[in-house]
Formats: C-alpha cells, structure tokens, sequence
C-alpha cells in the first residue's frame, strides 16, 4: 500500500477522534447482524495490519492534540478503514494500556467480547472514569450461534462483566424470553453496568434468516420491555434501537423545533418516514413534507441522520426551493458531507434550478440530546406503550 495513502488515512481518522488500528483483514467474526459488512455506499481504504511502527506514530500523533474533559478517543477507526472487532489485534490490548499510561485521554470501545478479562479489569481499576467499555452481548440465548457464529463463548462474557471494566452492556429482543432474560442474567452479575437494549434493524445487505429473526424480535419487543420493567432491575436502563420510537418519544422537541423554523405553507421539507408520519398527524397541511426513503442502506431503516443526498435526489422533481435538515449532512470531519461521503455543493450542483436551504435547528446535537435524555425504558413503556396517540401516528400512511 502507498505509505502516503496510509498516512493520509490514519491522520483523517485521528482528526475525528479516531485511534486507528487496524486487522488488516476482514473481519474475521463474521457476526450475521453486522452492519458493515457492506461498504459500498461509502469510499474505505484497506488498511493493512497496524505495526509497532505504526502504532508509535499514531500514539505521537494523538498526543499532539489537546486534551479535552468531554471527548473519548474511539479504539478503531471506521470512517475511512473498515470496522473490525480491534481487540482480536495481538497488541491491542498492549496498545491500549500504553494510550491510557502515556496520556490523560479517555477512550471507548465496542467488543463483543475479545478482551482478557482480568487484565481489563485491573486496567478499570488502575484508570477509574477513562474507559468506556461497550460489550456487544447481542443474545446469551438460542440464537447466540446463528448470530455470532466465531463469537466468544457465553462463559467469557460472563468472566468480562464480572468486574468494574463493562460501562454498558448491549443486547436485543429475539423472541419471548430473549431480552428480559438476558437482562435478569447481566443484572445479577453487574449491577453497575447500563442495560442497552431494543432491537436489531434488517438492513438490504443483511441475509433473510437474520433479517426475519429482528423482525420476529420487534413483534416481542414490547413484552420484553415490560418484563424488565416490571423485574425492578438496579442498573440504569436504557432503548434507543427504534427510530419511530425515539422520535414519538421527542414529539415535542420535533414539533418545537419544526415551529420555530419559520416554514411557509409552499415549502417543501426532507423527513424520514418516521418524522413524515409525526408531522402528517400533528401538524397537517403544515408544509409540503417529501418524504425521502432511506434507499442506501435500505431494509427497515427509517433514520433521518441516516439519509444520503442519492436518497433525496431521487424524490425530487419540479420542487424549487427544498428544505434539508443539518442532521444529514454533519459529518465527523467537520464537512458538510453525508454518511455516503458526498458532500453538500456536490448535491447541490445535480440540481442548479433547485434553491436548497439548511435547517439548521434539525442538527445532531438536538437529536442526540433527545436520544439519551428520552431513550429510558421507562419513557418507552410509560409514555409509548402506556400512549394509545403512538398507535394513530404509526398507521399515518407514507406516500409513494
């Protein structure tokens, strides 16, 4: 590989608070669930095997950026790499012990469950509030082998939550008896740890057997939920899977925020089918929504962070002035670009005779904001299940 490409891609990634490490290999784990299995709709370069070498000069690099209280340093890089489960690297967990020992940084990482765990537990115990270590538990359940069929035994994840390294822990509904009993099970061995769960989203590239089990997940999803609730479980629980939920869940903030937009009746507005349906009941007539399909990544997706500027060029025709939520086009580095790595001028030089504007108050500060503030598992069983209006908003039809 040209060493120049390779180091223009390690320095992009550490530019978006990346610490890029690297397999060098697809990911060897092959987990039926994985949403990068696909890259097509994005540019990635295939990073070879990181070095020692490679490693110091990341590290140097990293430690020429000023320190900031609120920011964590991603083990792994994914914007411009492929996404890999980092620890299954030799020097990984090396690496990281080095980072945490050499700097005053926090760092975060996903693993489904490839690190040692006492090492990770001394290395919590050593550095207290730096690590943010998400385990991908997926399923302790039946389906354990068909999802994650080279995953780490149920045994080892048992060994790495026994301890103070796990910050939150993520798994799904399946079925009846799938996600509640999981969280019975993580909760009598870590009281401490968050409780992530919800559902699984079938994406195109995803095979049909997986997809349907999501599916099959989803349709339990409420039961699960109340299980938990009513379990009175003392770790922090949280749902932020589902896109129709969240969004019922920030009703007020998108009405509040879509009001005070100044929007004339004439307009018309990019929404996701989630956001459509919220507007079409709550505020008819309002504007012209368009309705824009999240085609790239396809499935069930129904995201408006996930929407690409192909998916929107596709539902317009004799529009003149189009409105676009911030949301979409704010990318990590820092540029106006969508998750495809297109970017704005780009987009909008396909359409001269089209006038696009930014509405700038749809932006990802005030989605994630809303995200974690109402994303409990009490709001969604009390004010979504508990909330008949959920139910009329859900069977507002979308447009062809």
């Amino acid at each position: 590989m040209d060493q120049q490409v390779l180091t223009d891609v390690l320095r992009q990634e550490i530019r978006e608070g990346k610490i890029p490490l690297s397999l060098g290999k697809t990911c060897p784990v092959e987990c039926t669930f994985c949403y990068e299995k696909d890259h097509s709709y994005r540019p990635t370069v295939d990073v070879p095997r990181t070095t020692e070498q490679q490693w110091h000069t990341i590290l140097e690099e990293i430690k020429k950026v000023p320190t900031r209280p609120d920011h964590s340093w991603l083990l792994g890089g994914n914007e411009y790499m492929e996404w890999t489960d980092i620890f299954l690297h030799p020097r990984a967990m090396d690496w990281l012990e080095e980072f945490l020992e050499t700097t005053d940084n926090k760092v975060t990482f996903f693993t489904v469950g490839f690190v040692q765990p006492e090492r990770i537990h001394k290395l919590a115990e050593r550095h207290p509030g730096r690590i943010n270590f998400e385990l991908s538990v997926i399923t302790l359940g039946e389906h354990r082998n068909k999802l994650l069929p080279h995953g780490p035994t149920v045994r080892q994840l048992m060994k790495i939550l026994d301890g103070p390294a796990v910050t939150s822990a993520n798994f799904y509904s399946f079925g009846p008896n799938s996600m509640s009993e999981d969280a019975k099970t993580i909760s009598r061995i870590n009281k401490n740890c968050l409780l992530w769960m919800g559902c699984l989203t079938p994406l195109k590239y995803i095979d049909a057997d997986t997809s349907a089990l999501m599916r099959h997940g989803r349709k339990h999803l409420a039961d699960e939920a109340r299980k938990v609730y009513y379990a009175d479980l003392p770790n922090t629980q949280m749902l932020h899977t589902e896109p129709y939920i969240s969004t019922f869940l920030a009703r007020n903030k998108i009405l509040k925020t879509f009001d005070a937009s100044e929007l004339e009746k004439n307009d018309h507005v990019v929404v996701s089918g989630c956001v459509y349906r919220i507007l079409k009941k709550l505020r008819p007539n309002r504007v012209h929504y368009l309705y824009v399909p999240n085609e790239t990544l396809g499935g069930d997706s129904d995201c408006s962070t996930l929407l690409t500027f192909s998916d929107i060029a596709k539902r317009l025709a004799h529009e003149t002035q189009v409105y676009i939520p911030k949301v979409i086009m704010e990318h990590a580095s820092g540029q106006e670009r969508d998750i495809s790595g297109v970017t704005f001028d780009e987009f909008k030089s396909w359409f001269p005779r089209i006038r696009f504007r930014v509405l700038h108050k749809v932006n990802t500060q005030v989605s994630n904001k809303k995200l974690y503030e109402k994303g409990y598992l009490k709001n969604y069983v009390e004010d979504y299940l508990g909330n008949p209006l959920h139910q009329k908003i859900e069977a507002v039809a979308l447009p062809n």
